[in-house]
C-alpha cells in the first residue's frame, strides 16, 4: 500500500468533515504517522533479514552436524578394525554393527593393559638376556685367561727351544709339531673369542705407530715356515710412496692379514703367495693403503664366493675335513674391516687361485725408524735394561725371564701386585711388566699405588684376557701400554723398545 493512501486513510478518520493542511495539530499529527511508519518499514527489513540469516545459519548447522556424524562413523570404523587388528579375538564383539563409543573406549582399555603387561614381560626378558650376555663375556674371559696362560708356557717355551743348536732332527720335527698344533689352537681361540666381541658390539680399535713395511715383512717371516713345507713361496711387494709409519691397530691389521695369508698357504700347494701394498692417498691427516692376498691355490667357485664370509660357512664340507679351520676367519674379517669403514672383496677362478684385496684408512705418523742394536746371534740386545717381571705363574716367569736374559736384560721378580710396590720402592727400574690376575694384590690395585709416588717408570700390562674393559682400566689406572699372553719374543721386545 502506498504511503499517500496510508495517510489519507488515516486523516479521513480524525478529520472526516475534511482538514486544514496548515493546522498545528494536523501538523504533529502527520509527523506521527511518518515516523511511526519509517520505524515499521526498518523493522520489517531488519526482520526478514534476520530470517534469511537464521535460516543460512541452520542450513549450515544441519550440513556441519552430518559431516562430523560421516567423520564420527568413519572413526568409529576405523578404531573397530585397528582393535581387531591387535587382537582378532575382538571381531565377534563388532558383528552386529555396535558403534556404541564406550563399548570401543572399553575393548581399547583391555588392550591398553595387555600392552602394559606385554611391554612388562619384554623388559623382564631383556633383564635377562643382558644378564646372561654378562655371564657369556665373564665367562668367555675367564677361560681366555685360563687357556692362554699354560699356553703362553708352551709357546714360549718353544721359542726358546728353537734357540739351542744341540737339537737333532727328530727333536726339531717334535719341537716343529708343537709350535704349528699351539698355533692353531691360538688361532681358534683367538677366532671365537673376537667373533663373540664382535657380536656383542665390543670392538675398539687403538692407535699406535706401525711400521708398515717392516710390519709386512715380519707377516712373511712368521709364514714362510709353514708355506715352505707345501712347496709355496711368499712374496712381498712393497710400493716405495708407502710411509715408513703410520698410526692404526697394528693387532687388527695383522689378524686380517694373518688370516688372509694363512688361508692362501692352506690352500695353495707348491704355488705361490703374493703379499700387496700400495699407497692410494696420502694427505696431511691420513694414508689410504691398498692391500691384497693373492695365492696360486685352488681356488673358489663363483657360487660359493659369497657363502665363505658367513660365520661357520666353507665353500665345501669337505674343506674342514681336509685342511682345518672354524669358519670363522673371513667372518671376521670381513667384520673388523666394516667397523672400521672398508670392506673385503675378492676375484678368484677354481683351480686358478684366489684375490682377497681392501684398502683401508690409517692416521698420519711423525715417528722415525729407530734401529736397534743386534747381538752376534741375531737376537736384539736389550742394553743392560733393568726390568720388573710381576707374574704369580711359576711357567710364565721361566720362559719370559730367559727371554729378557737372553736380550741381556737385568731381571727382578715379584710374584705379586703388594711385592712389586716393595719393590719399585726400593729400586730403580727402566721398565716394570705387570701380570693382571694375582693374588693377594692384582695389576690394577699395584699400579695404582706405584702411581702415587712414581709417575715416570713404564709400565706394561701382561693380560691373558683381550677384554677391552681390561685394556681400557689398564689405561686408566696409569699403565702404559699391554701384551697379551701368549706373547711371542717380537712383540715382547718391541713393545719394551717402544717404552724404554
Amino acid at each position: 500500500m502506498a504511503f499517500h493512501k496510508i495517510i489519507d486513510s488515516l486523516l479521513s478518520k480524525f478529520y472526516p468533515d475534511g482538514y486544514n493542511a496548515e493546522d498545528e495539530n494536523f501538523t504533529k499529527l502527520l509527523a506521527t504517522i511518518s515516523s511511526h511508519y519509517t520505524t515499521f518499514e526498518r523493522d520489517k527489513k531488519i526482520t526478514e533479514h534476520a530470517f534469511t540469516i537464521s535460516e543460512k545459519e541452520y542450513v549450515n548447522v544441519t550440513e556441519h552436524l552430518k559431516e562430523q556424524g560421516e567423520i564420527t562413523k568413519k572413526s568409529v570404523e576405523k578404531l573397530k578394525d585397528a582393535i581387531i587388528d591387535l587382537d582378532p579375538s575382538t571381531a565377534n564383539a563388532f558383528a552386529d554393527g555396535d558403534d556404541n563409543i564406550i563399548n570401543i573406549i572399553s575393548f581399547l582399555a583391555d588392550l591398553i593393559k595387555k600392552s602394559k603387561a606385554l611391554e612388562l614381560d619384554l623388559i623382564r626378558a631383556k633383564e635377562v638376556a643382558e644378564k646372561a650376555a654378562l655371564a657369556k663375556s665373564e665367562f668367555l674371559s675367564v677361560m681366555s685367561h685360563e687357556i692362554r696362560t699354560p699356553l703362553n708356557a708352551i709357546i714360549g717355551t718353544i721359542e726358546l727351544l728353537k734357540y739351542h743348536n744341540d737339537l737333532d732332527a727328530v727333536k726339531k720335527e717334535l719341537l716343529r709339531v708343537m709350535e704349528i698344533s699351539s698355533e692353531n689352537l691360538l688361532s681358534l681361540i683367538n677366532d671365537v673369542l673376537d667373533f663373540s666381541k664382535m657380536e656383542e658390539g665390543k670392538i675398539n680399535f687403538a692407535e699406535r705407530d706401525v711400521e708398515i713395511k717392516t710390519f709386512l715383512k715380519n707377516l712373511k717371516l712368521a709364514n714362510r715356515v709353514r708355506a715352505e713345507e707345501k712347496g709355496n713361496s711368499i712374496k712381498v711387494m712393497l710400493d716405495d710412496e708407502i710411509p715408513d709409519f703410520v698410526k692404526g691397530d697394528d693387532l687388527r691389521l695383522g689378524q686380517i692379514l694373518n688370516n688372509l695369508i694363512s688361508n692362501a698357504v692352506k690352500f695353495t700347494k707348491n704355488g705361490t703367495i703374493t703379499i700387496t701394498a700400495t699407497l692410494e692417498r696420502k694427505t696431511t691427516e691420513y694414508v689410504d693403503l691398498f692391500f691384497e692376498v693373492a695365492d696360486t691355490g685352488i681356488g673358489i667357485p663363483e657360487d660359493k664366493q659369497k657363502l665363505i664370509f658367513e660365520r661357520f660357512t666353507q665353500a665345501n664340507n669337505n674343506i674342514t675335513r681336509e685342511y682345518g679351520g672354524s669358519g670363522l676367519g673371513l667372518t671376521i674379517i670381513k667384520r673388523l674391516l666394516l667397523l672400521q669403514g672398508s670392506e673385503i672383496h675378492l676375484t678368484s677362478t677354481a683351480g686358478k687361485g684366489s684375490k682377497f684385496f681392501f684398502t683401508l684408512r690409517f692416521k698420519t705418523s711423525d715417528a722415525i725408524v729407530a734401529e736397534g742394536p743386534k747381538l752376534a746371534s741375531g737376537r736384539s740386545d736389550l742394553n743392560d735394561i733393568h726390568i720388573l717381571l710381576v707374574e704369580d705363574v711359576e711357567f710364565n716367569i721361566f720362559v719370559a725371564e730367559m727371554m729378557l736374559k737372553n736380550w741381556n736384560a737385568r731381571v727382578d721378580k715379584a710374584e705379586n701386585g703388594a711385592a712389586a710396590i716393595v719393590k719399585v720402592q726400593n729400586n730403580k727400574y727402566d721398565l716394570i711388566l705387570m701380570d693382571i690376575q694375582m693374588p693377594v694384590m692384582d695389576g690394577y690395585t699395584a699400579t695404582e699405588e706405584i702411581r702415587k709416588f712414581n709417575t715416570t717408570t713404564p709400565i706394561i700390562a701382561l693380560t691373558a684376557s683381550l677384554s677391552i674393559d681390561i685394556q681400557e682400566k689398564a689405561s686408566e689406572v696409569g699403565m702404559n701400554g699391554f701384551i697379551t699372553k701368549p706373547f711371542n719374543p717380537n712383540e715382547l721386545y718391541s713393545i719394551i723398545k717402544r717404552n724404554v
